[in-house]
């Protein structure tokens, strides 16, 4: 299987290579408001730029010289990232391969047998992960951390991920969406609207858990009934109004399931793991 967020070409080589913006590995379009160009190719010199925050923005060719880097979280699609004359790129890889071997797996997997052992592993860390959750107390589970989506807002988005790439186009059903499926944040409201769901919902945690779970069965089914010959069949809807116009299958759909499943276990452990020291609890395992 190939990431949704792994582009398929290389980095270009500097900031002036003719190609379009990309606005965070997890986008397909800037979003309305968004793309700004104002900074691009702009020098910050001697500048006070503490507590910056970038989001989702196109930093290819950018150059950090001689700054004072403390305290600097940096996520997102990496190629050529060099560090003090030390290219990073494949140690970064690597050391998320060994903590999270799954994403091993998700790269490998090829044949039917192949998905469905890694969605059984998908399916085991989240059952993990659920439980630790539920050691929090119950406010905890709608906080969020570093202006990231609470652990109810992640299965609230995986539910939508399910929605829009499993029973939209695998299942090929024209409205799926569980009225309390999260969207990406950029994600139209109209849009949101006209598929049925609230963005201002703010279900209870016992709801959320009942939708996800009709959602991993849904997956479950899905998997069980693979043969190598039906990875291919072309998938012929959108997962959603707005999605690029481009040619899908069953195996790229259920790919960007996977990858979302295993990229936002990936950031839930890891807010788990603040949630745990801010309220007291011993860490998990």
């Amino acid at each position: 299987m190939t990431a949704a967020n792994d582009p398929a070409d290389p980095a270009p080589a500097s900031s002036d290579a003719p190609v379009d913006a990309q606005f965070g590995p997890h986008r397909f379009y800037a979003g309305e408001g968004g793309g700004s160009e104002q900074f691009r190719g702009a020098r910050f010199e001697v500048a006070d730029l503490r507590g910056t925050r970038f989001t989702d923005c196109d930093m290819t060719g950018v150059t950090i010289r001689d700054a004072w880097l403390v305290n600097v979280s940096i996520s997102g699609y990496l190629s050529n990232v060099t560090v003090n004359g030390v290219d990073v790129t494949d140690f970064v890889s690597a050391e998320l391969d060994r903590r999270h071997p799954e994403r091993v797996q998700f790269r490998e997997a090829e044949t039917a047998d192949d998905v469905r052992a890694l969605w059984e592993t998908i399916e085991g860390l989240w059952a993990l992960a659920t439980a630790r959750a539920g050691r929090l107390p119950a406010a905890a589970l709608d906080e969020q951390v570093n202006e990231e989506w609470s652990f109810a807002q992640t299965l609230r988005h995986l539910v939508f991920i399910t929605d829009a790439w499993a029973s939209r186009t695998v299942l090929d059903e024209e409205m799926p969406y569980h009225p309390i499926g999260l969207p990406q944040d950029w994600y139209p409201a109209a849009d949101a609207a006209a598929l049925g769901i609230d963005l201002t919902a703010r279900p209870g945690y016992t709801e959320i858990l009942t939708a996800r779970a009709s959602r991993t069965a849904v997956m479950r089914r899905i998997v069980a009934g693979l043969t190598d010959d039906s990875l291919v069949r072309p998938c012929d809807r959108s997962p959603a109004p707005g999605y690029p116009d481009e040619e899908r299958t069953v195996i790229g759909c259920l790919a960007v399931v996977m990858d979302e499943e295993i990229e936002h276990y990936r950031f839930a452990v890891r807010d788990l793991a603040a949630l745990e020291r801010s309220h007291g609890l011993p860490a998990s395992a």
